[in-house]
């Protein structure tokens, strides 16, 4: 009799120890503010995928050093699938080769689950520069060295790197000039006070539609729709540069198979839903939503990407 009850009570316990994954809410951790377009991915996807998965998925915003504190925490957190990050270009593209001392390895420290959207960046100039396509600015900036400068969202960052890259490329040279944010950069260049900006699409947008901005070029391998008749880098004859935003999902490094799987679909199935990308598409932002192997090859394709243009402009941020 006592052998049965324990036998019993062993039975009882067993679907509490392996419950189907999710089995309680969620928490994706976002490496940037609220309110910006990181932030608004992350929210936008984790309210569609909690529905799926049928648990509240909690974002909880971890910011500062270029996002590197919350990708650090995510790294650390235990592999359960009950604790995901939002990663992007900036922390695990371009931080890896600028901070010295990072905490973690982009690669090796994490699982990828589901790249969930793109967005493109733009270049762009005020309206009295003299370049009206983007093979006048390369003509310009090659026959006038340091003459001009670019205005960027802060040193270091991806617009920045992004600049310098395309500026490797077509041997030129300007000046950067690095402010803090999108906002302060735009206001300045729409003014006039520096000529050329190359910054994300959905803050570039509204200036360009108003005309206070020229655009010549934009990421991407397409056209984008909102900007039917501006031409894509590879479009004018730069088909390896490609400077894009992308925001995507991990977890610490030995996530389960299973749980990195029914995390990659759910997140998949809610960016592709109709309500939602129509949302993402207002910010700029495209649905991707792949596979956990095609996103874990974008990862590494970006890192060294940005380590050989780091590394070339002997870029380093403390």
């Amino acid at each position: 009799m006592r052998k049965t009850c324990i036998a019993l009570a062993l039975a009882a316990m067993l679907p509490a120890a392996h419950a189907a994954f999710p089995d309680r809410p969620i928490t994706l951790i976002v490496p940037f503010p609220a309110g910006g377009p990181t932030d608004i991915v992350g929210r936008l996807a984790a309210a569609k995928a909690g529905e799926i998965l049928g648990q509240q998925i909690v974002v909880e915003n971890r910011t500062g050093a270029s996002g590197t504190i919350g990708m650090t925490a995510t790294a650390r957190a235990k592999p359960d699938g009950y604790t995901v990050g939002l990663a992007t270009v900036s922390t695990h593209g371009t931080a890896p080769h600028l901070f010295p001392n990072l905490a973690y390895d982009p690669v090796k420290d994490f699982t990828p689950i589901s790249n969930l959207v793109t967005s493109p960046n733009i270049l762009s100039v005020y309206p009295q520069f003299p370049a009206k396509t983007l093979a006048d600015f390369v003509a310009h900036v090659r026959a006038n060295p340091n003459k001009d400068g670019y205005a960027n969202a802060g040193a270091g960052g991806v617009n920045d790197l992004g600049m310098i890259w395309f500026l490797q490329l077509i041997g030129g040279k300007m000046n950067s000039i690095s402010y803090r944010g999108s906002a302060p950069a735009l206001t300045d260049t729409v003014g006039g006070v520096v000529p050329v900006i190359f910054d994300n699409f959905p803050s570039s947008l509204p200036y360009l539609k108003s005309n206070h901005l020229r655009a010549l070029a934009i990421t991407g391998t397409q056209r984008n729709p909102r900007l039917p008749d501006v031409p894509t880098f590879a479009e004018q004859g730069y088909k390896d540069y490609d400077v894009t935003a992308w925001y995507g999902v991990v977890g610490p490094a030995d996530l389960p198979a299973d749980v990195r799987d029914k995390l990659a679909q759910a997140f998949a199935q809610a960016v592709r839903d109709p309500a939602t990308a129509a949302k993402m598409e207002e910010t700029g932002a495209f649905p991707l939503g792949n596979t956990p192997a095609e996103f874990g090859q974008q990862i590494r394709t970006e890192s060294e990407r940005w380590k050989s243009v780091i590394e070339k402009a002997q870029v380093k941020l403390q």
